[in-house]
């Protein structure tokens, strides 16, 4: 059975920048918890919108100047919102601050609010889905060669550069969120080290995995080579429970596992994942 891999998420709204900076401090300082997430939006999701919202890049250089070990990301990065090649840049700039941490998480984007008020383009989901294609062969481009000239169907780069490339070669690890069947999961075979299911149960998650090893064996890459992520909301008052939603999706093949803390965070709450969740798991 693949190792299991396991992190902690703090979406950056209706919290405070000090809030979560302590609870990734706990993480880091925690062996059994190896990955750490923010989110990639402008304003609450799934909540009210009107509240505070902190921007998840520089955040997450923040958080990566201020931890050690664990692994730093957004989950995911919104590919809409930034040109794929300035976003190569910030990406590669976290990892040296990282000194090699980083997680590249990316996504095709899909907030209608966000898009509508700040006069982004929101395209037809075709299309963001072969966008985020491209971009991510433009930044794994980015990442290997010295300049590179690009035409694409939606993006064009003329000697474009990115230097100086990421500590992790040849790049950091994809992350690559969306279930999408016919084109986000092609795209996932294609280019992803982490695939991130986005949102279901157990058995449609494994029923998803199940179509990208499909796309898998269509353009010759082992499935093996993609860990396979979800992310699991954590119930406070119910941590066995926790441990009981988590050990569904282990028991369809997720061994990327991403605990999702909302505010306000109880105290010690890391250490009480730690003793009172992963060993249940773990078995």
């Amino acid at each position: 059975m693949p190792t299991l891999q396991f992190g902690i998420k703090t979406a950056p709204q209706h919290t405070t920048y000090d809030a979560m900076l302590a609870v990734w401090r706990e993480a880091d300082a925690t062996p059994v918890f190896e990955h750490a997430w923010l989110f990639d939006h402008f304003a609450p999701i799934h909540s009210d919108v009107n509240g505070p919202c902190l921007e998840g890049w520089t955040l997450l250089a923040a958080y990566a100047a201020q931890t050690e070990r664990i692994r730093v990301g957004l989950m995911v990065t919104g590919n809409t919102y930034r040109h794929p090649a300035v976003l190569a840049n910030m990406a590669a700039t976290v990892d040296i601050i990282s000194n090699g941490r980083l997680d590249l998480g990316l996504g095709a984007g899909w907030n209608e609010y966000e898009h509508r008020s700040m006069g982004i383009p929101l395209y037809a989901p075709g299309e963001r889905i072969r966008r985020l294609g491209e971009a991510c062969e433009m930044i794994r481009r980015l990442y290997a060669e010295p300049t590179v000239d690009f035409e694409g169907r939606y993006y064009e780069l003329k000697e474009a550069r990115c230097e100086p490339k990421p500590v992790q070669r040849p790049h950091p690890p994809f992350v690559i969120g969306g279930s999408g069947e016919r084109l986000t999961l092609r795209v996932v075979a294609q280019y992803a080290d982490v695939w991130n299911f986005v949102g279901g149960s157990a058995e449609e998650f494994a029923r998803k995995a199940g179509i990208l090893h499909e796309h898998c064996a269509a353009v010759g890459r082992d499935p093996a080579e993609i860990r396979h992520s979800v992310q699991i909301p954590v119930a406070y008052n119910d941590l066995p429970g926790t441990a009981e939603a988590v050990q569904r999706y282990v028991d369809t093949g997720a061994t990327h596992l991403v605990l999702n803390l909302r505010p306000p965070y109880p105290d010690g709450i890391v250490a009480r994942l730690a003793s009172e969740v992963v060993p249940r798991v773990l078995g």
